[in-house]
């Protein structure tokens, strides 16, 4: 999206003030409230991106190493996600909302293309910033003298720069996930996804990213199994947990090992996250070890 955008102009003077400012209140109350569009719709957008990069399937990490159709569908998506999160039934043109037709645009770049079914209609627009982790939920009745003049091959037109100045922002500059592996190291990548076993990626996983936080989404992705979490813990000796301590790594869960990861001055895990450390003092191995890690070794042996 671009860097800079104009201030909004609707204000109450505005032509479209009574029609968005009613879409607006509706879509907001369908989502539960705006602190829960705040939550679910930035988390919805980095779900419709992760599950098209796909990662663990491609060793691909960012959204620039998709093919050009691909790029396309994370648009349609959106548009069936949104659509759900909603609770938004298909209309004449993507939706409906409050007996209008409306149509659902969405962007990874600076504008949206809208085509000629849409014009004069009110639009929602939907932009991802991958490079600065940022999303954005617009409205705007996209009249004639709010597009650009030029249309592609498609007959379709984008926002004009005053155009923009017709948008009734739901979100704007909202923070969203970054893409997990987008800071990954191609190398740390390969190594991760070249084990044979979950349990192999899993220990791999903590070895390559120790003392960063790492979300339950990820960790099952890596492991392609149903049963991550058991396998993760202590299992016989044979789970993630046990692999690590032997190797004198300390695997923590963000829940049950909240005390214990803050001792080690480590950053803040969330309650379904894990997080691996190598204590490398005394006082670091005393500590792990009165919190149950009595498998870990000596330091002179580690």
């Amino acid at each position: 999206m671009k860097r800079s955008l104009p201030p909004s102009d609707l204000t109450r003077s505005h032509p479209d003030f009574d029609r968005l400012t009613a879409l607006s209140k509706e879509i907001t109350a369908r989502a539960g409230g705006p602190f829960e569009l705040e939550r679910t719709f930035p988390q919805m957008l980095r779900d419709c991106i992760d599950a098209v990069i796909m990662t663990t399937k491609t060793g691909r990490r960012s959204y620039e190493e998709l093919e050009k159709t691909e790029k396309t569908y994370i648009g349609t998506r959106v548009e069936i996600e949104l659509r759900a999160l909603l609770r938004l039934r298909k209309g004449r043109l993507d939706t409906e909302i409050l007996g209008q037709d409306v149509d659902i645009k969405n962007t990874m770049g600076s504008n949206w293309m809208i085509p000629t079914e849409a014009v004069d209609q009110p639009c929602i627009l939907v932009a991802a910033d991958e490079a600065r982790a940022l999303c954005y939920l617009g409205l705007i009745v996209a009249r004639p003298a709010y597009l650009t003049v030029g249309k592609n091959k498609d007959a379709k037109r984008s926002i004009s720069a005053g155009g923009f100045r017709h948008i009734l922002w739901l979100l704007k500059e909202q923070p969203y996930p970054a893409n997990f592996w987008r800071n990954v190291a191609p190398e740390a990548v390969d190594n991760i996804f070249a084990g044979h076993s979950g349990n192999a990626r899993m220990a791999e996983l903590f070895r390559q990213l120790q003392g960063r936080s790492i979300p339950r989404d990820v960790i099952e992705a890596v492991a392609r199994q149903k049963d991550f979490t058991r396998r993760i813990r202590k299992d016989n000796g044979r789970g993630t947990r046990d692999i690590l301590e032997r190797e004198g790594l300390v695997l923590m869960e963000g829940r049950a090992d909240e005390q214990l990861i803050r001792a080690f001055n480590l950053p803040d895990c969330g309650p379904s996250s894990f997080i691996s450390f190598r204590p490398s003092t005394v006082a670091d191995l005393t500590l792990a070890r009165q919190a149950g890690f009595d498998a870990l070794p000596n330091l002179t042996q580690s």
